[in-house]
């Protein structure tokens, strides 16, 4: 997997996916414009995604309605002993009345997502910075 990030002016950058791209920006407040979300939001974007595809494959799975599966992201800003986000709460609203057994098995579903498991069991990061990057003209 790769996305490549590339600054655009101001606190705005564009991120590129395969064919596919998305702005992020900072709230006015903060130095930006509003044209996309923050990097923080993006994380919680993704999680969000992440979680409602695996509750919608459960949902399929078991002959379900999957259209209008909602799933809501937060979490809180730490600063002690660094900012970082915390207390992150997965809510996943389905379409349909669940049993108790077919909650169970939303939770177990959203508990193989990826981005979940990532962030339960965190990897290791490598930093490297270069000198030189191309200009584009």
């Amino acid at each position: 997997m790769e996305v490549t990030v590339e600054h655009l002016g101001s606190v705005q950058f564009e991120i590129r996916s395969r064919n596919h791209s998305i702005i992020s920006d900072q709230a006015v407040n903060d130095g930006g414009f509003d044209e996309g979300m923050t990097p923080p939001e993006l994380l919680l974007a993704s999680l969000g995604s992440c979680a409602g595809f695996y509750a919608a494959q459960y949902l399929r799975k078991n002959k379900l309605a999957t259209e209008g599966t909602r799933v809501r992201v937060t979490c809180e800003k730490a600063k002690d002993p660094l900012a970082r986000m915390t207390n992150f709460l997965i809510e996943v609203d389905a379409p349909v009345e669940l049993s108790e057994t077919q909650r169970k098995g939303v939770v177990e579903a959203v508990e193989h997502c990826l981005v979940h498991n990532t962030l339960l069991h965190p990897p290791r990061i490598e930093l490297k910075v270069a000198g030189t990057v191309a200009v584009k003209k």
